[in-house]
């Protein structure tokens, strides 16, 4: 009996099995990955919200520890009648609620002023934000859940303080898409690796591609941030084009191969939005072409300024160059609690205030100046509030029952106080907002109903404000 003939192939035939077969064990590695998958061929191209949107970005400007609001922005005369007085308040923290509890009240430290036609009183700790109330619309009415930092900041950014969920710019990024192709929806500046660290800008379940793009982190000197892993010193441009371009052949090939494997085309597709931004985003942290006088508004060269003014330039930066949702944090000290966190010592306060004041208010005008406040809208606050009453004799302790935040820019009215806490400036008593309310608003700016905005993982639909929230309709221009 004679043997079956043998099929032979050529030798450039073998290579190119062998090239596939190669390219295909990587392929599967990444596409057992489900959170590369996507509906569209680029994942992260721009989408129509539900209705339409006032705002087309947001920058979140996160004050990490909890400003002290009855020291900035919420204005209460009956604590500086009642200094060092001892007062009845509801129970606090791990007091009984039920019992009415001796407070030792302690007054603003810094005196407050009328700004602006609005007439917004503002102490003295933000006196270049001041020239801008009439452009800002404040919340005083302000409560959130979680009484320590790490579990108000989770709740803050992703909804929920005790299950992994997607940060709110992550939810942005889904729904909405980024408005330029080579530069991510999502880019967090300066990021804490504590308080939830990197849940704070995750995507939890949602596909990889909508996790927040980290720039730098706490603790670093400015002047060394950049995107991480998105430059080779090693090879020019052109030899890593040509290197991208084989790899996406012998990707293609495959993907021909297997026609009807969308995991392929996907992971493809996540490879080009990957070299995109490398060739594009290194560009957005380089501010050596912004003008002296840009420069100087933001405070930058500035010893008390420079740092978080020049991440602020570059939020404006990546503002104009389509970045979706974007975060400037102002978060740890050196080895230390969150900046603004002064349970003693709260004439500390003003060390930080200085830091930030300059750069926030040189945001604004330079968003304005550009016609980007119009479209842009700018989010300031911590993940709770102070004690009107003294701690430690002279710090004031975490106050998530009622807080400040101020909003401005795209579809909020301006120059407007919303809400108003008690007379001691401690309980959110009229207009309440609470996170969940805020989450909604930002996300109704945009174009987007946090009712609809849902994702199905274990079964279930989840959404940003998970069964709660409602649009703050009173704010909206």
């Amino acid at each position: 009996m004679t043997s079956p003939p043998t099929a032979t192939i050529s030798r450039r035939e073998m290579l190119q099995r062998s090239a596939c077969g190669f390219g295909s064990i990587a392929l599967a590695g990444l596409c057992r990955d489900s959170s590369l998958l996507a509906d569209s061929s680029n994942p992260l191209v721009a989408k129509p919200g539900h209705l339409p949107a006032k705002a087309k970005r947001v920058i979140f400007i996160f004050m990490q520890g909890g400003p002290s609001h009855v020291d900035s922005f919420d204005y209460k005369p009956k604590l500086l009648a009642n200094h060092l007085n001892k007062v009845d308040v509801l129970g606090y923290r791990f007091d009984d609620f039920r019992k009415m509890t001796k407070r030792t009240m302690m007054k603003p430290l810094w005196d407050f002023h009328r700004y602006g036609q609005s007439g917004r009183a503002v102490s003295d700790l933000f006196p270049e934000t001041a020239k801008h109330v009439d452009d800002l619309c404040f919340l005083h009415g302000m409560h959130t859940e979680g009484i320590a930092h790490g579990p108000a900041t989770l709740f803050l950014h992703t909804g929920s303080v005790n299950q992994v969920r997607p940060s709110v710019g992550s939810w942005v990024s889904y729904g909405l898409g980024s408005e330029n192709e080579n530069m991510p929806a999502f880019v967090s500046l300066m990021p804490t690796e504590r308080m939830g660290g990197p849940q704070n800008y995750g995507n939890a379940f949602l596909p990889a591609i909508h996790q927040g793009t980290a720039i730098g982190k706490a603790e670093q000197a400015i002047d060394d941030v950049k995107i991480a892993n998105i430059s080779n010193a090693l090879m020019s441009e052109a030899t890593q084009r040509g290197q991208f371009n084989l790899m996406q052949q012998l990707n293609r090939a495959q993907a021909k191969a297997s026609p009807n494997d969308d995991n392929v085309e996907a992971t493809i597709n996540a490879f080009e939005l990957a070299y995109r931004m490398q060739m594009n985003a290194p560009g957005l942290s380089d501010l050596s072409r912004e003008t002296d006088a840009t420069k100087k508004i933001y405070g930058i060269g500035e010893k008390d300024t420079d740092a978080f003014g020049r991440q602020c330039l570059m939020a404006r930066r990546m503002a104009e160059s389509g970045v979706r949702y974007i975060q400037v944090n102002y978060s740890d000290n050196h080895g230390g609690n969150p900046r603004w966190d002064q349970h003693s010592n709260m004439p500390k306060h003003a060390q930080h205030a200085k830091a930030v004041d300059k750069p926030v208010a040189g945001l604004l005008q330079d968003l304005k100046s550009r016609g980007l406040l119009e479209d842009t809208l700018v989010w300031w606050g911590g993940e709770f509030g102070r004690t009107p009453f003294s701690q430690n004799n002279d710090g004031r302790d975490h106050n998530p029952h009622g807080f400040t935040v101020w909003l401005a820019g795209a579809g909020v009215k301006p120059g407007v106080a919303y809400g108003a806490t008690d007379e001691w400036g401690y309980m959110a008593v009229q207009n309440k907002v609470h996170m969940h309310d805020l989450h909604a608003t930002v996300l109704h700016l945009l174009g987007l109903n946090h009712e609809q905005l849902t994702y199905r993982f274990a079964g279930r639909d989840f959404r940003l404000t998970d069964v709660y929230g409602k649009v703050v309709r009173d704010i909206i221009a």
